[in-house]
């Protein structure tokens, strides 16, 4: 596995080692002891969840506040997605600031998320399986969101507004100025 630094450091690609032959592909999508030992702190996944998706679904900016936040380790199945994270930790130097990647059955590459960070994808294939694995559960009590259009983000989705598919939920989130925010420097394996 391969580690890749983005634009905002604690958002790592991981790039795994794929072995291709006559029959297929094999590749280890996760192993905890490389990731921990790369990032210098445990993990502890807990729950793995699945979504399918048709072109044009925008799922996001979604996160949730502590105690409840998660750190998510993203990847695609079947298809190929858009995926953005938002740094919202007020004290960081890249407050504010996105990173966007393509993640894709073909690259096959995945993305660490760490907590304090609204998290969303649009799909850009005809449908896509994005599957993720996540710290700590769902709270409905501590999720936010921060709206996906939102002008103070100025995030490039890659479809137009038109061709976006997006939940009644989802139109109704905070803007960026607006939103909940992780008031102090997150410690990224509490």
């Amino acid at each position: 596995m391969e580690f890749i630094k983005t634009s905002i450091p604690d958002v790592i690609i991981c790039k795994p080692n794929i072995i291709n032959d006559e029959r297929g592909y094999f590749f280890e999508s996760f192993k905890k002891s490389i990731l921990e030992k790369y990032l210098g702190f445990p993990l502890d996944f807990c729950q793995d969840n699945e979504a399918k998706s048709t072109k044009g679904v925008l799922r996001g900016l979604h996160y949730q506040l502590p105690p409840f936040a998660q750190t998510k380790l993203v990847r695609v199945i079947f298809g190929s997605v858009l995926d953005v994270v938002v740094d919202i930790r007020k004290d960081s130097p890249t407050f504010g600031e996105s990173v966007a990647t393509e993640l894709s059955d073909e690259n096959k590459f995945q993305l660490l998320v760490p907590k304090g960070f609204a998290h969303g994808y649009v799909v850009l294939s005809d449908e896509a399986i994005f599957g993720y694995k996540v710290d700590n559960y769902y709270n409905r009590e501590s999720e936010r969101g921060i709206i996906y259009n939102d002008n103070n983000l100025n995030i490039d989705w890659k479809l137009s507004n038109k061709n976006l598919i997006i939940s009644k939920k989802d139109m109704v989130h905070s803007s960026f100025k607006n939103a909940e925010v992780f008031e102090s420097k997150l410690n990224l394996n509490d």
